[in-house]
């Protein structure tokens, strides 16, 4: 987005009227307080790609986000409500040239910044922390990405409501925005706004989400169809969750979501040295296979399952979780994640991580039922808050004495209101939205080792799609041998990057 004030023009108020200019009646009177104004920065780049330089503009701050106000049926204007904080980067181009793709980009939560995404992953820079058994000492260090989304399509980095620097506005509430359609509805607007100020309804527009940004950004395909008529060319749905009952979030007891989380235990298992020589697609499969038919039936037996038929549940169950049949038998064959996270590697006084459960921590207590922290997140907060926190200031050169809210919690509770008495479940969005616009092409990556959003829970999920049988073509699914940020993994961040500008260029029609 470009800074209204770049080209000499004053700024405008969205009715039209210069923003600074005094009104008359108001001469020698006190003044209200200023409204609120965008605070954008730009700055000029270069990222060498290949044998490429590519040249791009960074701008990044505040953008005021506005909501009409009707009043007794009587439209009274627009008002401030909230400043979103987000991060561009655009290549510098002709301006014959075709438009670019844009691809909008947001991490999940909820409560969590674009942080991860923008710098692990999508952005021109990205930050060096090492991996399993080699991080690096802080502070970190901050490199050029030259797998780059960038090479392919502009960015923009979004960070919802009280995330990163965005606030309500001075003497506002965020609680609106706290909540399953306040935060599609205001994410939606800033893209329209970003989209409409940029002159860029004519490129192909992508959106990217990770975890509950797999919600939102499912819910939000159809959103700005329905509110804007803005149809896009893909979504990319990374450690996707599109029905939170298939992980037991709000149904904890679900049967279900013991299924789903069932071959991620054994891809875990299988990491760390529980499965002896057998490959992991052996494992993950011999899992999949027992899911997709064995184990619901034993688990819809209840106390029926008893005798030699339990026994061999038992079994089977703890040879592909890597726990004794004697904890399995106890959790009446039902494996809760944080128990599993806990209780794998208790022999050696350590708890594995959830995020990405190639990690592992020491156990603060032998003894403990749950672990006390996640060692993957661990790991990646501090290398990400100090690139983040330097690169937005040295580099990009926006300046707020705001904290950056890495992962917040002030936007809990957060509303799932019109979901009462169900599950939360976007999956009739995202089919109304493939069923209305049979272009849209949708990317689902998977990381083995994701404790949070289990692939086969996330990937049942997607089977179940209302959709007509020619649309499935338009689902790709992509598998990477690392956790929910499978980028942190050296080897799946750069095929993960090749995936995705693979992806963007296809279903731009310039692969």
């Amino acid at each position: 987005m470009v800074d209204d004030a770049q080209d000499g023009t004053p700024a405008q108020d969205p009715d039209g009227t210069a923003a600074d200019a005094p009104d008359p009646g108001q001469e020698g009177r006190s003044s209200t307080p200023a409204p609120p104004e965008d605070d954008l920065v730009t700055t000029q780049h270069t990222l060498k790609v290949g044998r490429r330089t590519l040249r791009y503009s960074a701008t990044t701050g505040r953008v005021v986000l506005r909501e009409e106000v009707v009043k007794d049926d009587v439209f009274t204007g627009v008002e401030a409500k909230a400043e979103v904080f987000l991060t561009s980067y655009v290549l510098d181009q002709p301006a014959s040239a075709p438009p670019r793709p844009v691809t909008f980009a947001f991490n999940g939560g909820p409560g969590s910044s674009s942080v991860w995404l923008h710098l692990g992953l999508l952005g021109p820079r990205r930050v060096q922390m090492g991996d399993v058994g080699a991080l690096e000492a802080p502070p970190y260090a901050l490199v050029d990405n030259a797998e780059s989304l960038l090479a392919v399509s502009d960015l923009v980095f979004i960070d919802p409501v009280s995330t990163g620097y965005s606030r309500a506005v001075k003497g506002g509430k965020a609680k609106s925005y706290h909540g399953f359609t306040g935060d599609i509805e205001s994410v939606g607007e800033i893209i329209r706004l970003w989209t409409s100020r940029n002159q860029r309804w004519m490129s192909p527009k992508f959106l990217a989400g990770e975890s509950y940004g797999t919600t939102r950004a499912a819910a939000l395909a159809e959103h700005l169809q329905q509110r804007y008529g803005m149809y896009l060319n893909g979504i990319m749905l990374i450690s996707s969750v599109l029905d939170m009952g298939s992980i037991g979030l709000h149904e904890p007891d679900s049967d279900r979501a013991f299924v789903g989380f069932l071959p991620t235990y054994a891809a875990v298992a299988h990491y760390h040295g529980k499965h002896g020589r057998k490959a992991l697609s052996t494992v993950v499969r011999e899992a999949e296979e027992y899911c997709e038919r064995d184990y619901p039936w034993a688990l819809a037996q209840g106390r029926r399952l008893t005798g030699a038929q339990r026994a061999e549940h038992v079994r089977k169950v703890a040879g592909l979780t890597g726990l004794s049949p004697e904890w399995v038998d106890r959790a009446d064959l039902r494996i809760e994640h944080l128990r599993f996270f806990t209780e794998l590697l208790r022999d050696q006084g350590r708890v594995v991580g959830r995020l990405d459960s190639r990690f592992t921590g020491p156990a603060a207590a032998g003894n403990a039922e749950l672990m006390d922290a996640d060692p993957s997140h661990d790991a990646i907060a501090g290398p990400y808050a100090a690139a983040f926190n330097h690169h937005v200031r040295s580099e990009l050169g926006y300046e707020s004495d705001l904290h950056y809210e890495q992962i917040s919690g002030k936007v809990h509770p957060w509303s799932f209101a019109e979901f009462e008495g169900r599950s939360v479940d976007v999956t009739p969005k995202l089919a109304r939205a493939m069923r209305a616009n049979p272009h849209l092409q949708v990317h689902v990556a998977y990381g083995w080792f994701d404790g949070a959003t289990p692939y086969y829970a996330a990937r049942e999920v997607l089977q179940h799609l209302a959709i007509p049988a020619e649309l499935d073509a338009n689902i790709e699914h992509k598998y990477y041998e690392a956790g929910h940020m499978m980028y942190v993994h050296e080897p799946s961040r750069l095929q993960q990057s090749a995936d995705l500008a693979d992806f963007v260029a296809r279903a731009s029609g310039r692969s």
